[in-house]
């Protein structure tokens, strides 16, 4: 059970009058909102210059002039009404109007109120920007001035007195604002439905983006109770946090949602569209599906109705919490920037997260759906109920739910193993990040992020998979029920209030485990200070050691650590296929002729390396007998091999070595995990005379996999019945045709024409459909890439749109590439969700990667300015363009890049930038070193043949 907060007699009348004021002024609003728009932020609805941020000079830096609100004021309550227009006013703009009323406290004596307000156009009230009233016959200062900060987003009153400790008070405010198509804040996302443009209004707060919709204390620890009015449209649903306890139909529709828990700003939404939706309950649970008519019409809602309830159930079980609201909403979005977004019941997402049509998607839309909703609703207890209390603890958020969403999918689908490819999907990806000399801790200091764009860039892998990987660790050491025994404590502990990563560290500690250090000990050393070990075995002396693992080891880590970058490693291994006792590191030994394996199943967050007696038998085993290690682990054996040969730990050739194996392996995991690693050559040798040889061995390796596969399916007429088979039958013709193995390119060229020839029946399989599209289109021309455009605008399902769209960058044409560039910045083509994606799968082709270098670098300033300024994923565009980097000719245009563009900025994507800068160092001397090496390894094993 949660915290039950109360609100006072007074206050409640207090926000009941203030309601009811609230919706005839903005009606009256409604009739006067083009006179009262202003066209620039800053200026107040009189018309009047508002003044100055600083009003008198001062040395010292103003309350206003900093990132973070002063802590004397806390929100309780607020009482919002917002009126979204969904046709463009005589100018073209769409916009809405709406009032705030937040009651606040004062806890510590100021005579200033500053609250967040960005771009809205505030209504003045006898020349200043807000009213402010007492509760309960409070006395109010008299507001001196008011003025808006643009830098920091402050609405700030100057009062003449000072407020009074203890004291309650009410700020009232009414505003007009854009509904843009920005994704960020109250915005509008359109789609066209029987020919017919549609608009929705909707919104996405997290992380600094409330502060849009009306003016608010947009910090994750200033929780209050939310009471939300929206006036809409007749003929449309209006949907926010909290049930609709109310409709009114005059005019306009007027819904009234129940107050909320105590959340934070960040987890508000509010939505108005003609979406319909189809529902269920579970143990009296409200249970809603909502997306555009005709998806739901096709179903394409029902799988995620299905699986929302169990999932559901297991985190109340597994948490040992009930959810804390009435209903779950969950809607598909034309327009959406994130995947999806954790709302407190009402979730929105991308419909390529949400919606699976049983017919048209593949396995793994649908398994992208099973994990994006376990991941979502995980969320509603940690990091909604409980809180970071800042953002610089972003990977206590979005690290638990990114490791427990394994859980939940597992749990609505156990027959997809799916526990075991989070090695793949996070932390084999989180790996290759944290072994940079640039990387940063989990867990950054606040006066690290401050600023929105510093905030927008912790939204990355370190925090989302490195997080799941160590609280991985850290629940496979303690044992799972016993993390979770902990987890309960901490969260109905903290309910409904705000924590810092050590508090969970201590209800951890509490449930009585034997460890030898303290939960705190250990795991500040794995959050605290960047990057990770690898663990290196002898088993000639017996020694196990660690060090700092640097994928570049003369790149230098200029971030001192408190630790000196030592771990207390948790190992478990296996002696001779034998299962051995965990132990720490440093605790003992391990010798003997026998071969040994480390870090079982990978459930410690650290890589391993051995003596070469050892790697040698482990390669014999792998080619004797390789399903004696478990599948997980010869996944592990390849990557960390690759990697250590990167970071000159083990020759090249050593590594390569563990690919050998492969004709034989079946299994998915291995598999992904070599072509993941050899796509790094691939990278680096594409453009060079290494390739042939390269393909020639690719070509060796596959064919088995892909005979194996035409085998087991009768001749690609079938579906192999393993979750996993299905993805790696997708690998075997992916890659076989790129290296054309006989009869593969033939077959994909028949399937895509016999769709060509009929697009209202397409032959191919959903599974196969993404590899089947991109390599059709390579190999033909103008015919294959327009027919997939027109395709593309027809598709009604969003999942065969992205595939589609991803597709169309295969061609190996460069006008039609970039034709396909300029496509991406017009949003009636390309929307501007998919903008910077569509860059990055034009720059992962060979041809199209220098043509997105030029265009990204011609433009920058315009792409800068569309999507970088609080993009979560505008950092990828600087990685997906620079993969190929390893010139010394490219290394200068990288760093002539950054130098013109300085005052332009980099906003989110300013640490990727500098990765990419290290990246490319690190490519270019390890291709000096290597590429002689790796051109005769090659030449020799794919002209060796086995007699």
């Amino acid at each position: 059970m949660g915290k039950v907060y109360y609100i006072s007699r007074n206050v409640g009348l207090c926000m009941l009058v203030l309601a009811a004021s609230a919706l005839a002024t903005i009606i009256a609003l409604s009739v006067a909102y083009n006179k009262e728009r202003a066209k620039n932020q800053g200026r107040p609805a009189d018309g009047t210059s508002s003044p100055p941020a600083a009003t008198t000079p001062s040395a010292a830096r103003e309350a206003w002039d900093s990132y973070r609100l002063p802590q004397s004021l806390i929100p309780v309550y607020y009482n919002v009404t917002l009126w979204p227009r969904l046709e463009p006013d005589a100018d073209g703009l769409y916009v809405f109007t709406g009032s705030s009323a937040v009651v606040f406290r004062c806890v510590k004596e100021t005579d200033l109120i500053i609250i967040h307000s960005n771009k809205l156009n505030l209504t003045s009230f006898q020349g200043h920007h807000a009213k402010l009233s007492g509760v309960g016959g409070v006395r109010v200062p008299t507001i001196q001035k008011s003025w808006l900060v643009v830098k920091t987003a402050y609405l700030v009153l100057q009062l003449q007195g000072r407020l009074t400790v203890g004291a309650s008070y009410v700020l009232f405010t009414e505003f007009q604002g854009e509904l843009a198509d920005d994704l960020e804040g109250f915005y509008r996302s359109e789609y066209v439905e029987d020919g017919v443009k549609k608009v929705v209004a909707t919104s996405q707060m997290q992380a600094t983006y409330a502060r849009k919709a009306f003016p608010c204390f947009d910090e994750p620890a200033m929780k209050a109770v939310f009471n939300i009015v929206i006036i809409h449209h007749r003929g449309t649903v209006a949907l926010s946090n909290g049930r609709e306890i109310g409709l009114k139909s005059a005019t306009q529709s007027i819904t009234t949602f129940e107050p909320t828990q105590r959340m934070s700003t960040y987890l508000l939404a509010f939505i108005v569209s003609d979406f319909v939706s189809i529902e269920s309950l579970q143990n009296h649970l409200l249970i809603r599906i909502w997306a555009r008519k005709k998806a739901i019409d096709d179903k394409q809602g029902d799988y995620a109705r299905n699986v929302t309830g169990p999932i559901l159930q297991f985190y109340e079980q597994y948490y040992n919490a009930s959810y804390p609201l009435s209903k779950s909403d969950q809607i598909a979005l034309p327009d959406f920037n994130a995947g999806a977004m954790e709302n407190w019941g009402l979730v929105t997402y991308r419909e390529t997260a949400l919606l699976y049509d049983p017919v048209e998607s593949s396995t793994g839309n649908k398994e992208r759906v099973t994990t994006v909703i376990a991941h979502e609703l995980a969320h509603m207890w940690f990091g909604n109920l409980v809180t970071l209390r800042w953002w610089n603890d972003l990977w206590l958020n979005e690290g638990f739910a990114s490791y427990v969403e394994y859980l939940g999918a597992d749990y609505a689908e156990p027959s997809w193993n799916i526990r075991d490819q989070m090695i793949l999907y996070d932390v084999h990806k989180v790996f290759a990040m944290d072994a940079l000399a640039s990387s940063h801790p989990l867990s950054r200091r606040e006066e690290e992020v401050n600023e929105p764009a510093q905030i927008s860039e912790m939204f990355n892998t370190i925090s989302y998979s490195k997080g799941a990987a160590v609280l991985r660790m850290l629940s496979d050491f303690l044992t799972e029920p016993v993390f979770a025994r902990g987890l309960s404590s901490y969260l109905n502990r903290f309910a409904f209030d705000n924590t810092v990563y050590t508090d969970l560290w201590e209800h951890l500690q509490q449930v009585n485990v034997h460890l030898p250090h303290s939960v705190h000990d250990i795991m500040n050393r794995w959050t605290l200070q960047m990057g990770f070990p690898v663990v290196s075995i002898d088993t000639r002396t017996g020694s196990i050691t660690q060090k700092h693992f640097l994928l570049d080891p003369d790149s230098a880590v200029d971030r001192p650590s408190q630790f000196n970058y030592v771990w207390f490693v948790p190992i478990k291994w296996i002696k001779t296929g034998e299962e051995q006792q965990q132990h720490w590191l440093l605790q003992k030994t391990v010798s003997g002729a026998d071969w040994v394996l480390a870090n079982t199943n990978v459930s410690g967050y650290f890589r391993v390396n051995y003596d070469l007696e050892n790697w040698n038998r482990l390669l014999s085993l792998l080619n004797s007998h390789h399903q004696a290690l478990p599948v997980i682990n010869r996944a592990q054996i390849i990557d960390d091999a690759f990697n250590l040969a990167r970071a000159k730990i083990i020759d090249t050739t050593l590594a390569l070595a563990t690919t050998k194996y492969l004709s034989k392996e079946r299994d998915y995991i291995p598999w992904e995990s070599a072509l993941r690693n050899l796509n790094y050559y691939i990278l680096m040798f594409d453009r060079t005379e290494v390739y042939g040889a390269l393909q020639a061995y690719f070509k060796k390796q596959i064919e088995p996999l892909f005979e194996h596969f035409r085998g087991i399916t009768a001749n690609w007429t079938k579906v192999p019945t393993g979750h996993t088979d299905q993805y790696n039958q997708i690998n075997a013709v992916g890659v076989a045709c790129t290296v054309n193995v006989g009869g593969c390119r033939e077959l994909i060229r028949s399937w895509y024409r016999q769709w060509m020839e009929s697009p209202s029946h397409n032959p191919i399989h959903s599974n196969l459909k993404s590899t089947v599209y991109c390599h059709a289109i390579a190999f033909g021309g103008v015919d294959e890439w327009d027919f997939a455009w027109t395709m593309f605008k027809n598709a009604t399902l969003a999942s065969e749109a992205s595939r589609l769209r991803s597709a169309m960058a295969c061609t190996k044409t460069p006008w039609l590439l970039n034709r396909y560039l300029d496509y991406t910045l017009d949003p009636t083509k390309i929307r501007k969700q998919d903008a910077t994606s569509t860059i990055q799968y034009i720059a992962a082709n060979v041809v199209g990667m220098p043509l997105a270098w030029n265009f990204v670098r011609a433009r920058w300033s315009y792409i800068f300015q569309q999507y970088g300024k609080g993009s979560f994923s505008f950092a990828n565009l600087i990685n997906g363009i620079t993969k190929r980097f390893s010139t010394e000719f490219e290394l200068q245009e990288l760093k002539k890049f950054k130098e013109d563009n300085l005052q332009v900025g980099f906003g989110s994507a300013t640490l990727a930038l500098e990765q990419a800068i290290e990246k490319t160092t690190a490519n270019i001397k390890w291709v000096t070193e290597n590429k002689a090496d790796v051109l005769r390894w090659l030449t020799e094993e794919s002209t060796f043949r086995e007699t």
